[in-house]
């Protein structure tokens, strides 16, 4: 089973913590970010992981040569010349990715208490081009889906902007859903991106191609998420970690 994790964000919200340190490196309860997700990636059954690097990336390079890759067969997918945002980062590392078997795709700086091997499992049964693990979490940016879990469009709360390739499309009749960060695709992604080239979002690209495919929707009840961007959601990762330590004890 194949992983991508994305580690080359600038941690710009982190800051002053990141002017010396990548994002992905940032300790939380005494392990960086990119350990707890290597892990919990391990123990889901994932045995090849691309890591995508920008921002002093060979601090990451060194970080996982020290721990012997974790016993892992890890790739690095090299954007220190130019940060190719999450589309550009995926096709950048299709020579890792493509095949016969589906990949999943992890934001560094999510942690969650999802099943990933569960959420792979559900993607292989149900067979749509991309499995976006979504919840009803608060934020100010939503996907919108239909009755089927399809992908139809995106809506920022605050700013009122609303994006989709429907015709006389009405948000108000879908349902909204904060995307994870976590999301599990098929090979043949690869084909739809083909004309797409150098720096782009894989939600735009979702967006473009969901009335000509299933971008499906894996809506998980209870999901326990904090995107670790932030100094206060850094603190709350800190205390939850420690929960769950005790938890397992």
């Amino acid at each position: 089973m194949k992983a991508m994790i994305f580690a080359a964000g600038l941690g710009t919200r982190l800051k002053p913590l990141t002017d010396n340190t990548p994002k992905a490196l940032i300790p939380v309860n005494g392990k960086p970010m990119l350990e707890h997700v290597i892990l919990k990636l391990k123990d889901a059954g994932f045995h090849q992981i691309v890591i995508n690097i920008h921002h002093l990336g060979q601090q990451i390079i060194d970080f996982l040569e020290t721990n012997n890759h974790f016993g892992l067969q890890i790739h690095i997918s090299d954007e220190r010349d130019y940060l190719l945002d999450t589309g550009g980062g995926i096709k950048h590392a299709a020579q890792f990715l493509q095949g016969d078997e589906p990949f999943l795709v992890h934001n560094v700086d999510i942690l969650s208490d999802i099943d990933l091997r569960a959420l792979y499992e559900h993607h292989v049964e149900t067979h749509p081009l991309a499995t976006l693990l979504v919840s009803k979490r608060k934020t100010s940016r939503y996907l919108l889906f239909n009755k089927e879990n399809r992908l139809c469009g995106w809506r920022n709360r605050e700013t009122g902007e609303i994006k989709s390739f429907y015709p006389y499309f009405d948000p108000e009749q879908y349902d909204e859903y904060a995307f994870s960060g976590i999301h599990v695709l098929s090979p043949q992604i690869f084909d739809w991106m083909e004309e797409w080239t150098g720096k782009f979002s894989i939600i735009n690209f979702y967006l473009s191609i969901c009335a000509r495919t299933n971008i499906h929707a894996h809506a998980a009840e209870n999901l326990r998420l904090i995107d670790v961007g932030k100094p206060e959601t850094l603190a709350m990762a800190e205390e939850w970690m420690k929960g769950n330590l005790k938890k397992d004890k």
